[in-house]
């Protein structure tokens, strides 16, 4: 099985790489257009701020490619928002395959939420042994509100997306690459699932 992470430099890739190879297989970095097409399951992960972000998936062409993919898209936190149709943070236009809006958490709350939080309303194999309100980790400012493709949901102030699924595609807001055995059954589901 080829796994590829993009590599488009806004992204926690090397911790990602270690969870993957821990669970027994090897994941490529990179953003070779060909390599991307012909990979089995591909992560798009995400630190950083969405608009620069966005930016250097426009500068190497990958912007109008992810959303082309036919085979099972997983994106990490930035990367998952960069996939809904919009962020507040910078004005930035994503990559419309979510139909959701990513806003910012009111001021009534500290940002950004950092830490564990429980996870709830799970659906979907990539949940497959995960139980209700397990805890995964958390780190950000901006949030997919709740929509017809969520598909676990968290609370901070208000019920939010922490997951999400259309077609081939899925993202979440947490890092399981950082969210201990939870994270890493949910990495594992998403490596050997037949979506």
């Amino acid at each position: 099985m080829k796994i590829v992470i993009i590599n488009y430099g806004a992204g926690n890739i090397q911790s990602i790489k270690f969870a993957i190879k821990r669970l027994g297989f090897e994941a490529v970095l990179t953003d070779d257009v060909n390599e991307i097409i012909a990979a089995d399951k591909v992560i798009f992960p995400g630190v950083g701020e969405a608009s620069s972000a966005m930016n250097k998936l426009r500068a190497s062409g990958l912007d109008t490619l992810i959303p082309t993919l036919k085979q099972p898209v997983l994106g990490i936190c930035l990367g998952m928002q960069l996939m809904c149709n919009s962020s507040e943070e910078g004005g930035t236009k994503g990559l419309g395959i979510f139909n959701v809006d990513v806003v910012k958490f009111t001021n009534k709350v500290k940002v950004p939420q950092i830490g564990w939080n429980e996870i709830s309303n799970l659906k979907t194999n990539l949940f497959t042994s995960v139980k209700e309100n397990s805890h995964i980790y958390m780190v950000h400012s901006f949030y997919a509100p709740l929509s017809n493709e969520t598909i676990a949901t968290s609370n901070y102030d208000v019920d939010y997306s922490a997951a999400l699924q259309k077609n081939n595609f899925y993202g979440t807001q947490f890092h399981p690459e950082k969210s201990s055995v939870v994270g890493e059954q949910i990495l594992r589901n998403f490596l050997t699932s037949n979506f």
